[in-house]
């Protein structure tokens, strides 16, 4: 996550506010079209998203006391690390700043901004979505199998052993299954590692 914001005008660092100035409530953030500053902000960050590598799957603009919260996932084929997310955070960070600097304001006062990669429990609508998720068992239009290849026209499922092939066309949201391991079938790494044998073994 990265916060960004900015100062209020005409204040200085340092500067002591009078007594009755610094006992009062902090003031709400601007009241604002939320829908719009969305807008605002997509129309601004995802021409630099996508010359960066990623894709911009959501923009989120939310007020939280003095501040607007900005929330952007983004992703991309292999997935999003941390260093990603803060690639990704400062290209976000200069392209708002160089857009207010150039006279058109995208958000009134203060922001905070949050950068992410989707969950798992984001649907899968769009052909990207079933491509990065191959391997995995997902649930749509009432049946449940795992995505065992996508084109540029569908997908092929693996419903109980049989291949079922959908177009995209045909497909709603899917949602990908969390899998949980049988006990006795885990990997655990540890047998039959040397380390493991008795310290004392052969020893007289």
């Amino acid at each position: 996550m990265t916060q960004r914001g900015r100062a209020r005008p005409g204040s200085r660092p340092g500067a002591r506010r009078p007594r009755d100035e610094a006992e009062q409530r902090v003031p709400a953030a601007p009241r604002i079209d939320l829908a719009a500053a969305r807008a605002r902000v997509r129309a601004v960050i995802e021409p630099v998203i996508q010359e960066s590598g990623y894709d911009l799957e959501e923009v989120n603009v939310s007020r939280a006391g003095r501040r607007h919260v900005v929330r952007v996932l983004v992703d991309t084929d292999g997935g999003i690390n941390l260093d990603d997310v803060a690639l990704v955070s400062r290209e976000i960070s200069a392209a708002l700043d160089e857009a207010e600097e150039s006279g058109g304001e995208v958000l009134a006062g203060e922001y905070q901004l949050e950068v992410g990669s989707p969950g798992v429990d984001r649907p899968l609508t769009l052909p990207r979505h079933w491509r990065r998720n191959r391997g995995r068992l997902v649930a749509v239009n009432g049946l449940t199998g795992r995505v065992v290849d996508v084109d540029e026209t569908g997908v092929v499922l693996d419903v109980d052993g049989v291949s079922r092939s959908l177009t995209f066309a045909e497909l709603g949201p899917g949602k990908v299954q969390i899998e949980f391991k049988r006990l006795d079938e885990a990997d655990f790494g540890d047998e039959d590692d040397p380390d493991d044998l008795d310290d004392g073994e052969g020893e007289e």
